[in-house]
């Protein structure tokens, strides 16, 4: 029976210490991550800083960014005739009296109240 109990503290004392090992482990991953996030930031810091740098010097030297495409037109551009892909969509006019007048004409009805 004491054999037990020894064989029990033994066991329960790895098992404390197997758990201590896994959370050193994990706050060792923690640590690394956080290092590694804090490295990353101060890379993308230093990065931007730079490119504001470079930025201001290209404007002391009156070298502003450019665009590398400058359009250029010529008089063929607007005498060519222009060919649509499809036809052009035709709007009924928002004022159709013309055609009431005759589907009133072709009815032989006319149905417009009047006071």
């Amino acid at each position: 029976m004491e054999n037990e109990k020894a064989e029990l503290r033994v066991c329960n004392v790895e098992d404390e210490l197997q758990e201590e090992e896994k959370i050193e482990k994990f706050f060792s991953l923690i640590r690394k991550f956080h290092e590694a996030r804090n490295r990353r930031r101060e890379e993308l810091n230093e990065l931007e800083e730079t490119r504001k740098k470079d930025k201001i010097r290209r404007i002391d030297n009156g070298h502003e960014d450019q665009s590398s495409w400058v359009p250029s037109f010529e008089w063929q551009d607007f005498t060519e005739e222009i060919e649509f892909r499809r036809p052009p969509i035709i709007f009924p006019s928002p004022c159709n009296k013309k055609e009431e007048k005759k589907r009133v004409d072709d009815d032989g009805l006319d149905l417009n109240l009047t006071l």
